[in-house]
């Protein structure tokens, strides 16, 4: 198992209240031994003019999978945060309504900097999107 702090789908859901996570709709559905797993509406919130999910939605569920697994995965949480240095995102299909689900899987756990590999895909398993996150983790202040 690569976490450090192991949290419950209720508390990851709880920290989310009064941010963008929250207003997107975006909720933490599954933390397995090496992967963290939420989903999202594909809804008035998360679509573009043209009726198809937004592409900086889904950057959006990226990031806060993979900033939130890093946080998971520093030593003293109260005194290290990760944050997002880089991310970029490859949109392959479309989506027009339902849930998407976000996984992020590790691809490099250091000491000061992480990689994460964001797959996000419909209730038919056809990805829509493929995205990579770096972050880095700084001491709090």
């Amino acid at each position: 198992m690569i976490w450090k702090n192991k949290p419950t789908i209720d508390l990851l859901n709880d920290l989310s209240k009064q941010t963008a996570v929250e207003h997107l709709g975006i909720s933490f559905t599954d933390v397995g031994d090496d992967y963290l797993e939420a989903t999202m509406p594909v809804d008035h919130r998360t679509i573009q003019p043209a009726g198809i999910l937004h592409g900086g939605a889904s950057v959006v569920l990226a990031e806060t999978l993979g900033s939130v697994a890093s946080s998971l995965c520093v030593d003293d949480f109260t005194k290290e945060l990760p944050v997002g240095i880089e991310i970029n995102a490859n949109h392959v299909k479309s989506a027009t309504s339902g849930l998407v689900t976000g996984r992020a899987y590790p691809i490099k756990i250091g000491n000061r900097l992480h990689i994460w590999n964001i797959e996000i895909k419909d209730k038919s398993n056809d990805l829509i999107c493929v995205s990579r996150l770096t972050t880095t983790i700084i001491q709090r202040r």
